[in-house]
């Protein structure tokens, strides 16, 4: 039987390419721990974040090129993750990896429906999650995700509830339902700095922040505040919701000039996209179709997904368990469970592109 090195195992794994980061698992720093025994041959591969959507096929890309090696007989492979942080950390969270903004251009489209679905889909991944409502004219993410408690302080600090295995701060923890929120630019800033600073948000590879809807004080705010690594962009498929969602998109393009500040466009997602009938499966397009895709080509942003129109998923904000909880084996689960991958996907692209620096992209 012929010798096995390492070197030998690691060329076997140079033709595995990262489909989102399309480069080799070996050049990115993926492999790690390679031990080899006679013929039985482990190794890790760690990934950039637990939501990888190709880490099976990864898996079985590398236990497929390792097997092909003369002498090797078993092949043993770890898939771990670990999210690496953005270089624009901000100061006021120092433990959040990355910052994922939820804007939209109008309300009405369910933004803070896919924050919560988003939110727990990347947490059920493994990956540590925050969820910050900022919406401070209709905080729905308590309702949402069953929370009746409020949050507590140890004194210095702001203790986040966990749910559903995301911690949640929301401004709805302190205000009156019963009045109306009156609040100008100042006031927004402020409130916003104190759900950074002020929470004890500890280590987190991402913190989802609703935001209120339209193109506001509280977008340029928290932009200003702390470094975002992206955003998600919230429509319907109409036309008229396509182009409010245009000029949302725009917003935080002008806010990255402004602020001298990356701020991409993670993607757009299109919400209530056909209802499916319960009896005969027939889609019904009550609004239209297509208007995300149109959007994001007409932009030139990517296209995340669309989650069809369901009932359980209004039931499961009323209930306080998010949709994908409710019906995991449902057709808006698996449409929000593959959102959430192609999110992770775009933020470790990005971080990726960001620490390879100028010279050392694609």
């Amino acid at each position: 039987m012929s010798q096995i090195l390492e070197a030998d195992v690691l060329a076997a794994l140079a033709v595995v390419e990262d489909p989102d980061l399309r480069r080799d698992i070996v050049t990115l720093g993926f492999v790690q721990d390679v031990r080899i025994c006679g013929g039985t041959v482990a190794f890790k591969v760690e990934l950039t974040t637990p939501a990888c959507p190709m880490k099976e096929l990864l898996k079985e890309q590398a236990e497929a090129a390792v097997r092909s090696l003369p002498g090797v007989e078993v092949v043993n492979v770890e898939m771990t993750a670990q999210v690496r942080a953005s270089a624009l950390q901000g100061e006021l969270a120092p433990g959040v990896r990355h910052v994922i903004a939820v804007a939209s251009g109008k309300g009405g489209v369910g933004k803070s429906t896919v924050s919560c679905n988003l939110a727990v889909a990347l947490a059920q991944t493994g990956a540590s999650v925050g969820l910050l409502d900022a919406d401070i004219y209709g905080p729905t993410v308590p309702i949402m995700m069953g929370i009746t408690e409020s949050p507590e302080t140890d004194g210095q600090m702001i203790q986040p509830i966990e749910k559903h295995g995301v911690k949640v701060m929301s401004i709805g923890f302190f205000l009156d339902e019963d009045k109306a929120v009156l609040w100008r630019g100042p006031m927004i800033g402020k409130a916003l700095s104190q759900f950074l600073g002020d929470v004890a948000w500890g280590d987190l590879d991402y913190l989802v922040v609703d935001l209120p809807p339209g193109t506001g004080d509280a977008p340029m705010s928290l932009a200003q505040l702390m470094p975002l690594t992206g955003v998600v962009v919230v429509m319907t498929p109409q036309d008229v919701a396509r182009r409010i969602a245009n000029k949302s998109i725009l917003m935080f393009r002008a806010l990255e000039e402004s602020t001298e500040r990356p701020l991409p466009i993670l993607g757009v997602v299109e919400n209530m996209s056909g209802f499916a009938c319960p009896h005969c499966g027939e889609i019904t397009a009550m609004f239209g179709s297509g208007g995300g895709e149109q959007a994001a080509v007409e932009l030139g942003v990517p296209f995340l997904g669309a989650v069809p129109m369901d009932p359980v998923v209004c039931d499961g904000g009323d209930q306080g368990l998010p949709s994908i909880l409710l019906e995991p084996g449902s057709a808006h689960a698996a449409a929000f469970r593959s959102i959430a991958g192609k999110v992770a996907a775009r933020v470790s692209s990005l971080t990726m592109a960001e620490q390879a620096g100028p010279t050392g992209g694609e």
